[in-house]
């Protein structure tokens, strides 16, 4: 288990996302704030169209400069990284930080193999010769589970599996062993067995290489696997966040209890409609000017309409209008206490 008296590592302070529209700027990231301490697993988790990916890749600088503002304060060891020229955050991604996209195919460059590819990254990055970055490719491969590497490093991205292109882009990101992985929805598109065999590899990879990760998925299954700390996203905004066992035990948000009544029970009598949110998520230029989540939430109320205040209960925070006296009567009401292991 993560120390919290670890240093920090990554710490992101008022983050604010928006993109040029031909109705002017869209806001996408509201005011989102986290930390992340070295060898931590953060979870950044909430429905698609919630403002995960964007959070991430802006803070990386992986976003059209001339068309998206960004705005906060965002730290790496200790060091402001939002404002530094693309160069010089070039030289952070890759090396320090690792990124797994989400779709691999489209990660890797259809024209070139696997192990050019790795290669590359590492020559970029450290003063090593073509031989020997080749071999390091290979070595990668074989760690990130690839029966049988020498062959695999020669192959186009077609020529792979979705499960081994994944694999293929998780050996890229940890090419020059990064202290922090951010992970894009690893699992998203493969098959049951293979995305318990990348969960599987992501907790060794930590093991070994003591990475923190920063994992966005939208599946509140894996998050209890894995996650030490989770931040609940929704509508552009961290409308709750806490420590793993604290939000799966006595979650404080209505959106959370949402998400968690979705989970499939494994006891009891089989379920023949699963429990979902009503309703859709909104769109950035749609948001309320208040609670977010208030035009999808039974428990809404007038004073939703106005910005959220943050209740904290220990470790955790979230922003609703919910208070302790009320809250575990609603929670019930949401999701019967069997439910919460």
């Amino acid at each position: 288990m993560v120390q919290q008296d670890k240093p920090i590592l990554l710490d992101v302070a008022g983050l604010s996302v928006s993109f040029a529209s031909d109705r002017g700027l869209v806001q996408a990231v509201r005011d989102v704030s986290f930390r992340v301490h070295e060898g931590e697993i953060l979870s950044i988790v909430g429905e698609s169209g919630s403002g995960k990916s964007v959070t991430l890749l802006s803070l990386l600088g992986l976003h059209d400069r001339k068309a998206t503002r960004v705005e906060g304060s965002v730290s790496f060891r200790g060091k402001p990284i939002l404002d530094l020229p693309a160069s010089q955050m070039r030289a952070i991604r890759g090396r320090e930080i690792g990124l797994i996209s989400q779709d691999p195919m489209t990660a890797l460059t259809p024209v070139y193999t696997i192990g050019w590819q790795i290669a590359e990254q590492i020559r970029a990055h450290e003063n090593i010769s073509a031989r020997a970055a080749h071999r390091r490719a290979i070595e990668l491969l074989g760690e990130v589970g690839l029966s049988n590497p020498g062959e695999a490093v020669d192959r186009y991205p077609h020529q792979l599996s979705g499960g081994m292109r994944q694999r293929a882009v998780i050996a890229m990101a940890l090419s020059c062993n990064p202290v922090l992985l951010v992970a894009d929805e690893p699992t998203t598109a493969l098959d049951v067995t293979v995305q318990a065999q990348v969960i599987d590899l992501l907790l060794r990879l930590r093991k070994d290489f003591g990475s923190a990760i920063i994992l966005i998925t939208h599946d509140m299954g894996v998050v209890a696997e894995v996650a030490e700390q989770v931040a609940v996203m929704y509508a552009g905004r961290i409308v709750e966040r806490g420590r793993t066992e604290e939000i799966f035990s006595a979650p404080l948000h209505p959106y959370t209890w949402g998400l968690m009544a979705s989970i499939p029970p494994l006891t009891g009598p089989r379920l023949t409609k699963l429990r979902s949110i009503p309703g859709m998520p909104p769109t950035p230029e749609t948001v309320p000017d208040g609670c977010g989540f208030a035009p999808r939430c039974a428990f809404a109320r007038p004073i939703c309409a106005e910005r959220p205040p943050l209740q904290k209960v220990g470790g955790q925070a979230a922003l609703c209008v919910i208070d302790d006296a009320e809250r575990p009567a609603l929670r019930r009401a949401a999701l019967p206490q069997e439910e919460l292991a």
